[in-house]
């Protein structure tokens, strides 16, 4: 799945995309650090997966999306 980075601390290595549809979305440190990122920008397109629905839903994976 795509989205934008919209907040990234790099303190706490989490922050939070905006999908597609303009739905926030969170992700901690974890989900960082499994995609082997060193830092994020706002407005950088990124590709997340993602588990669990509704409330439960969270961000497993950030990575840059590559084209």
């Amino acid at each position: 799945m795509q989205a934008t980075a919209y907040t990234y601390d790099p303190e706490s290595r989490s922050g939070s995309v905006l999908l597609d549809d303009g739905s926030p979305l969170e992700f901690g440190s974890a989900a960082f650090e499994a995609g082997g990122l060193r830092l994020l920008r706002p407005g950088q397109r990124v590709r997340i997966e993602v588990e669990g629905e509704g409330e439960a839903r969270r961000v497993t994976l950030v990575t840059l999306q590559t084209f």
